[in-house]
C-alpha cells in the first residue's frame, strides 16, 4: 500500500473520531459547533488557539472539557498581575539532600499537554512573554537549560476584550504565535433557556474520553501527510501577500487602513489548518473551501491596523472580508510538470 492510500484509508476513520470529539464537545459549550470544530482544528493543525469573550461564556469549561476528552496531561495558570515568568515556567529550589544543600530545578505548570492560561491579558508583558519560547520551540530554557515540553504541547488561552479596565494588550509578536483567534459571542436565548434549565450550579455535563494521548499524536501526524496541491499552496500565498499594504494586487481597504499585514507565519498557519481541517472531513487533500473557511481565525489576530481604520470604524474583520473578496484561487492552468 502506498503512502498516500494509506492516509486516504486513515483518513476516513480519523473523520469519525474527531467527529465523535467535536460533538462531545458541543455538549460543553452549547450552540457554538463552528467554535468547536475551529478549535478542534486548531488542536489538530498543532497549533495554540486564543479564545477571546467577555467573562462567563465558558472558555474555561470549553478548555478543561477538551483535556478530558481527549485524555492528556493538563494544567491551568490564573494569570494575574503579580504573576510571576516562573511561575509558568518553572525555577529552582534549594533543597537539602544527603550530600548536602543543592539546586534542583521545580517544573512549572508549561510541562503539560494542554496548558490553560486563563485570561493572559491579565498579567503585565513580562509575565506574557515567558510563554513565548514555549509556544515558538515547544522547550523552555531557565538558567541556560533548555527542557523539551511534552508531545503534544497546546496553549488554549482565554482572554477578556482589551478595552476592558485592568488588561494588557498581547504583544504583536506573541499574537503570531497563536494558530487561531476564535471569537465567543453571547449565546442565543434559546440556549440560555437550555443552560438555565440543565446546568445546576453551572456544572458541566461529565465527560468520557474519545481519544488517548497516542491517538491524539496519531491524529496530528496524519493531518500532516494530507496533500497541499501546488495550486492551493499558491491561493495561500496570494491571501496573505494581499494583507500587506505595498502588495499591487492588495485591495484598497488593505492599502488604506492596514499599517503591516501578516508574516510567513501566517501562511504556514493557514496550511497547516487546512490540511487538519481535511482530516475533519475525511478528505485526503486541502481544498480551497478550508483555505476560505479557515482565513478568518489566522488572520484576524495578525492584522497591524492604520490610525485611519479606527477613525473610520473598520475592523479587522471588514479588512479581511475585502482581501477574500478580492482574491480568488487562480484559474489559470498550472505550468507543465506541476500537478494539483
Amino acid at each position: 500500500m502506498t503512502e498516500k492510500n494509506g492516509t486516504a484509508d486513515g483518513i476516513e476513520q480519523a473523520a469519525k473520531t474527531v467527529s465523535a470529539l467535536c460533538e462531545a464537545l458541543d455538549h460543553v459549550l452549547l450552540g457554538q459547533k463552528a467554535l468547536v470544530r475551529d478549535l478542534v482544528t486548531g488542536v489538530l493543525a498543532g497549533g495554540h488557539v486564543l479564545l477571546e469573550g467577555l467573562p462567563g461564556l465558558g472558555k474555561t469549561e470549553l478548555a478543561k472539557g477538551l483535556s478530558r476528552l481527549c485524555r492528556v496531561a493538563y494544567n491551568r495558570v490564573q494569570f494575574t498581575p503579580d504573576l510571576l515568568p516562573g511561575d509558568i515556567t518553572g525555577s529552582f529550589l534549594l533543597v537539602q539532600k544527603e550530600s548536602g544543600r543543592d539546586f534542583e530545578f521545580k517544573e512549572g505548570p508549561v510541562f503539560t499537554n494542554i496548558l490553560l492560561a486563563d485570561e493572559i491579558n491579565r498579567a503585565g508583558p513580562k509575565t506574557q512573554s515567558a510563554l513565548l519560547q514555549a509556544m515558538a520551540e515547544r522547550a523552555v530554557t531557565v538558567m541556560g537549560a533548555t527542557r523539551p515540553l511534552p508531545d503534544p504541547f497546546f496553549v488554549v488561552a482565554t482572554q477578556n476584550p482589551i478595552e476592558l479596565e485592568g488588561t494588557y494588550p498581547l504583544p504583536e509578536a506573541q499574537l503570531d504565535r497563536f494558530l487561531f483567534k476564535l471569537h465567543l459571542g453571547r449565546p442565543a436565548k434559546e440556549v440560555m433557556a437550555e443552560i438555565a434549565r440543565d446546568r445546576v450550579q453551572g456544572k458541566p455535563p461529565e465527560l468520557s474520553p474519545v481519544l488517548s494521548l497516542e491517538s491524539l499524536r496519531d491524529l496530528i501526524a496524519l493531518g500532516g501527510r494530507v496533500h497541499l496541491s501546488a495550486a492551493v499552496a499558491a491561493y495561500i500565498a496570494r491571501l496573505v501577500a494581499a494583507s500587506h499594504p505595498d502588495e499591487p494586487d492588495a485591495p484598497d481597504a488593505v492599502k488604506k487602513y492596514v499599517r503591516y499585514g501578516a508574516s510567513p507565519r501566517a501562511a504556514i498557519a493557514l496550511a497547516s489548518a487546512a490540511r487538519a481541517r481535511s482530516v475533519m472531513l475525511g478528505r485526503p487533500q486541502a481544498g480551497f473551501d478550508s483555505v476560505e473557511e479557515l482565513f478568518f481565525p489566522v488572520m484576524n489576530h495578525r492584522l497591524v491596523l492604520a490610525y485611519a481604520a479606527r477613525t473610520d470604524g473598520v475592523t479587522a474583520a471588514d479588512v479581511i472580508a475585502e482581501i477574500r473578496k478580492h482574491t480568488e484561487p487562480l484559474s489559470k492552468p498550472l505550468p507543465k510538470g506541476v500537478s494539483a
